[in-house]
């Protein structure tokens, strides 16, 4: 269906919302084991953004990549962390609090399984405690369990 809309899409000649559709046929190929197809459906999705000047998911795009890139090999490590450290520049940058939250704790998962717990958990509270509601969102209820499971 996603790949359908994407034609549709492309018929049209727009580039309006095709790297939201892209992130998530990249996401959905990750969930299915095929992180190298995902990776290249991120990079078409990165350059439609370049290309049409519209940023919105720009910072979702890089965490995305990084999660792939970890699904793909442990030895990526080393991009993924600076994808993550990407997501979050730009969605501070855009003053996107909940993309932030979502590639900080993607970035501190990373962090824990390098045996650096406390840099993880810092890094994590410091954004959720940014927020004064919506804590029955996926993001948050993620990073608090998260944080809960670091006490």
């Amino acid at each position: 269906e996603i790949q359908e809309g994407l034609q549709a899409l492309r018929a049209t000649g727009t580039e309006q919302r095709k790297s939201y559709l892209l992130a998530l046929l990249a996401e959905t190929y990750g969930r299915a084991g095929k992180a190298d197809q995902g990776l290249v459906e991120l990079a078409e999705a990165l350059e439609s953004e370049e290309h049409s000047g519209e940023r919105t998911w720009e910072a979702e795009l890089h965490r995305l990549k990084g999660e792939l890139l970890l699904f793909r090999s442990a030895a990526d490590q080393g991009q993924a962390e600076v994808c993550f450290r990407q997501a979050i520049a730009v969605a501070q940058k855009q003053s996107a609090k909940s993309l932030e939250l979502r590639a900080a704790t993607s970035f501190a998962r990373l962090l824990q399984g390098q045996g650096k717990s406390k840099e993880a958990r810092e890094l994590v509270q410091e954004i959720y405690g940014w927020f004064t509601e919506g804590f029955n969102a996926a993001d948050l209820k993620g990073a608090k369990a998260f944080l809960d499971q670091l006490r």
